[in-house]
């Protein structure tokens, strides 16, 4: 495997975000009795949450200019496919998502039933997040929230809205927030969801009476399936298929958008990029070329199930990497990779 270049790590750990207004804290900026801090307590405490506790937990909020220089940094770089791809396809990760399967095969086996999504794809997203949940973040996501949503310049009420999902979830499930960690942004745990999406979407899989993300596997795998099936993951269809095309990608498509497919078959012919498995001329996809270390381009069609995982992360990099490693998983193992060869099938068969 090639070794990603200090570049390449630098683009990655800085996050991706715009860029922040410049802001001077105070051991005062999170007082819960002034101003915008009074109002959310306000807002939240309204929702049911004990305000006494609300109060403490605000008054224990810490501003971090780490998060704001995080947040910023990625701005001025890019990624490109082989870059990232380098990133998050070595062989211990594919072999701890084999491990992870082995040991949690029940857990699997329930979300693969229960949601349709296969394990590897779980695994996957589970391995880019967090290796598995061994890297969850070590950031108090209070200190993160708290900073975000009072001194982003541009997302501030985007985090306010997190901030506020984030207190409501820890109150019902009994947690101090100041103890819990996460990354930069706030996602937390195993799959790293952000309070929003734990809200939405964290099921209790083991049956505990709890939903815990933090130190759960078998409710984060049972999440990440929950997660998928609400974005409407399509059982055993494939989540895209090769094409051939020119050396350069003609100007004429626009390439890689983290979108509902959006192109047709039938205009990516006319610029010269030819799908490798019959499809309808109608059938519209989301046209790939993926930069290759030599500089030549590979081209994929992402289908509706690469969309549904671009709304885990609106990357058509992260998509293809999580599809990339479930795949690399899935031949680790031994195991068909149906939700990747059956369009072919179903096209050849189609009358």
């Amino acid at each position: 495997m090639t070794r990603i270049s200090r570049r390449a790590r630098r683009i990655l750990l800085a996050g991706g975000c715009l860029a922040l207004a410049s802001a001077t804290a105070s051991a005062e900026d999170f007082d819960p009795r002034h101003g915008d801090v009074k109002a959310l307590v306000n807002e939240v405490s309204a929702q049911g949450v004990d305000r006494a506790w609300l109060e403490r937990a605000m008054d224990e909020a810490t501003f971090s200019q780490q998060v704001l220089d995080a947040m910023s940094g990625a701005a001025e770089y890019h990624l490109t496919w082989h870059e990232y791809r380098d990133i998050f396809l070595g062989e211990e990760r594919i072999a701890k998502g084999v491990r992870f399967i082995d040991q949690h095969q029940d857990a699997f086996e329930r979300a693969q039933h229960d949601y349709q999504v296969p394990p590897e794809i779980i695994a996957a997203i589970l391995g880019v997040e967090t290796r598995y949940g061994e890297v969850t973040g070590d950031h108090r996501v209070l200190d993160s929230l708290s900073t975000l949503a009072f001194h982003h310049g541009s997302r501030g009420g985007f985090f306010r809205g997190e901030l506020a999902a984030f207190l409501e979830i820890a109150y019902e499930q009994g947690v101090e927030p100041g103890e819990l960690e996460g990354s930069y942004a706030g996602a937390m745990g195993y799959p790293q969801f952000i309070p929003t999406s734990y809200r939405a979407y964290a099921v209790d899989f083991n049956g505990d009476g709890a939903r815990n993300l933090w130190t759960d596997p078998v409710d984060a795998i049972g999440s990440v399936g929950n997660y998928f099936a609400e974005h409407r993951w399509q059982g055993d269809s494939p989540i895209y298929l090769d094409a051939e095309g020119p050396a350069e990608p003609p100007a004429s498509i626009e390439f890689n958008q983290a979108q509902k497919p959006y192109v047709s078959v039938s205009k990516l012919r006319d610029a010269g990029i030819t799908p490798e498995d019959a499809l309808s001329p109608e059938t519209r996809v989301i046209p790939l070329a993926l930069e290759l270390a030599d500089g030549h381009y590979r081209y994929r069609l992402g289908l509706d199930n690469f969309y549904v995982i671009t709304r885990y992360n609106h990357s058509y990099l992260y998509a293809m990497a999580v599809t990339e490693l479930a795949e690399a998983i899935a031949e680790a193992r031994g195991e068909p990779t149906n939700w990747f060869e059956s369009m072919a099938t179903e096209s050849e068969e189609r009358p």
